[in-house]
């Protein structure tokens, strides 16, 4: 999988990008991640990449022209199978979309900036627009590293054990159970004596009724559209 990311804050994605599972990945092959200056595309000597928005309103508008060319270019080398714009309006980032994602071979991400861009852009560029919740933030390169890490995560052979990511919240419509380690007990609290007990059985069982309960607790929307509420 290839990841091209278009920014204009490109020093915002270089340090997450070089951690952890995202940098393991690009050290295995599993993944490319490439981040482009938007600016780098620009014509104008100021490399400006946004302007006043027509009729009036308040805030910058990112510019058509060097997102254009941006991602004219990208699409000279490859094929992309998405143009994903990181919008607070798009569809709600999912476990789902994440494992869809994860199967695709090239991806763009855009971030998007100032007050936002220029409608064609939305229009003719993007092939689909993700926001990671309902609040607006300054810019979408934190989208952008979410949506990547998401999606990378899953590449078989980015994490050590690839049943972990398959028992992780969402995976089956629920949020995972509660989970413990070594010591048994601490201060007097207690591992459930369940998971103690070797009964591999029991204990899918317990955690499948513990995920029920967590979710029921706290997102009890997801057990709606499940219809087990």
């Amino acid at each position: 999988m290839r990841i091209d990311i278009i920014t204009v804050l490109p020093e915002m994605l270089e340090s997450p990008l070089g951690c952890s599972i995202l940098k393991r990945a690009q050290d295995k092959g599993l993944v490319e991640i490439k981040v482009h200056n938007l600016r780098d595309y620009t014509t104008n000597r100021y490399r400006k990449v946004d302007d006043y928005p027509f009729g009036g309103e308040a805030g910058m508008v990112m510019q058509i022209e060097p997102v254009d060319r941006a991602i004219s270019s990208l699409k000279a080398e490859r094929h992309y199978d998405e143009v994903i714009f990181t919008s607070p309006d798009g569809e709600q980032l999912t476990q789902p979309m994440a494992n869809s994602m994860s199967m695709l071979d090239n991806i763009i991400i855009l971030c998007g900036h100032y007050k936002g861009v220029d409608q064609r852009i939305r229009e003719h560029l993007v092939t689909r627009e993700i926001t990671i919740g309902d609040y607006v933030l300054t810019g979408g390169e934190m989208p952008a590293l979410i949506i990547t890490d998401a999606i990378v995560r899953l590449i078989p052979g980015a994490i050590g054990d690839e049943q972990s990511a398959l028992s992780d919240s969402f995976q089956d419509g629920l949020l995972a159970p509660p989970i413990y380690t070594r010591p048994a007990e601490y201060k007097g609290w207690r591992v459930p004596d369940i998971l103690l007990s070797g009964h591999q059985a029991r204990i899918d069982e317990w955690r499948h009724e513990q995920a029920i309960a967590r979710t029921r607790s706290l997102r009890p929307n997801l057990l709606k559209d499940m219809g087990l509420d």
